[in-house]
């Protein structure tokens, strides 16, 4: 099969033909039918995060079951489903308190390069080639743990499965899960990218406003406007903070970050008012650090708190998303930008780099 394989940080993806071996027990094989674009891959291919390598990248996926192996009984060949790149077993105190991202069971995919076993189905002319949390979608096919995936209806188009899976439930999570009680409270959203753009949605399904969207660029600024934002603000050309005070004659008590820098959480501290909360989302380097001013934080009861795929309980969740989608109350659609398909990865993540707007998809199927 082909798979896009991460060799070195720094260099391009290069396109290979690999060896995959079929489930073991608890396990699943998918024929991948569509992939998020994400900046968390990215940060893997310029070193911001650490993985083994060699490595098939890509986590945000969607697919249709082929085989299973022994003792899989929640899904069955045939089967649409969206990967996860947290696992769940089911059992400990963070799945059985409905916080499976949580799980030990996530630390195992991401530390050791292979699947739950902590070793790899992936061979390259004979030698091991590592996963990516357990998932690794920029693929023609993936093998994965059966605790890695949620059964989705069929009718779900491939490329909003595939977002759903990270991007959106990320976002709109952050927003139902953590911000939650915000009716006709100011909310900002620092980053529109595609966590970002869910967070809006998510934010005008509770009925925040206003709900303030924040980033560099016109592109997705406009995009957030299309969403659910109701006001935006270009940071290259205005003063974040003069704007807040202009917009919202009360002290902001929420803001997202969506984007993970030091510079980004620095700014959402600063834009929230006394006993304001800050809710991190977006991850940023290796070691990253921010620095905050302790006394403002202290004396004005100020909150950062982190949201990891939006606290969400996500087989349960992403289905609810998925309905909220084919009613029409979360327009999905929105968030999608250009397909590509699998030999065109490099190409997705310049258009990344570049500030693109929408989720770009990779479409392994897809002819170019």
């Amino acid at each position: 099969m082909k798979a896009a394989v991460l060799h070195q940080p720094g260099a391009p993806l290069s396109i290979a033909e690999l060896d995959l071996e079929p489930p073991r027990a608890g396990e699943v094989q998918l024929r991948v039918l569509a992939a998020g674009v994400c900046h968390s891959d990215l940060h893997y291919m310029n070193g911001d995060l650490q993985a083994r390598l060699p490595i098939v990248l890509g986590h945000e996926g969607a697919g249709v079951v082929e085989q299973v192996g022994d003792g899989v009984t929640s899904v069955a060949p045939g089967d649409t489903v969206i990967t996860l790149w947290r696992p769940r077993c089911g059992n400990c105190h963070f799945c059985t308190t409905a916080r499976p991202a949580l799980c030990a069971l996530g630390r195992v995919n991401a530390t050791s390069g292979g699947l739950l076993d902590g070793t790899s189905r992936l061979t390259l002319d004979g030698e091991k080639v590592n996963h990516l949390m357990g998932v690794s979608c920029f693929a023609e096919r993936a093998v994965v743990s059966e605790r890695s995936l949620v059964r989705i209806s069929p009718d779900v188009p491939a490329e909003i499965a595939a977002i759903t899976g990270c991007a959106v439930v990320t976002g709109v999570g952050a927003a139902l899960n953590v911000v939650r009680d915000a009716a006709g409270e100011a909310v900002v959203v620092i980053g529109a990218g595609g966590v970002g753009l869910s967070a809006i949605m998510g934010l005008k399904l509770i009925g925040a406003g206003p709900i303030i969207a924040v980033d560099t660029a016109e592109a997705p600024l406009k995009k957030a406007t299309e969403v659910g934002a109701t006001h935006v603000i270009n940071v290259s050309t205005q003063s974040l903070n003069d704007e807040l005070a202009a917009l919202s004659p009360r002290p902001i008590k929420w803001a997202i970050d969506a984007v993970g820098s030091p510079r980004t959480l620095r700014s959402a501290v600063d834009s929230i008012g006394t006993g304001g909360t800050v809710v991190a989302v977006g991850l940023g380097k290796v070691d990253a650090t921010a620095e905050i001013p302790i006394n403002p934080l202290v004396q004005q009861e100020k909150r950062i708190v982190g949201s990891l795929y939006g606290t969400a309980n996500t087989p349960i969740d992403i289905p609810k998303l998925l309905d909220l989608y084919r009613a029409g109350r979360l327009p999905l659609d929105a968030l999608l930008g250009r397909h590509y398909g699998l030999d065109q990865v490099n190409e997705a993540y310049s258009g990344l780099a570049d500030g693109n707007s929408g989720r770009a998809v990779l479409i392994p199927g897809l002819a170019t």
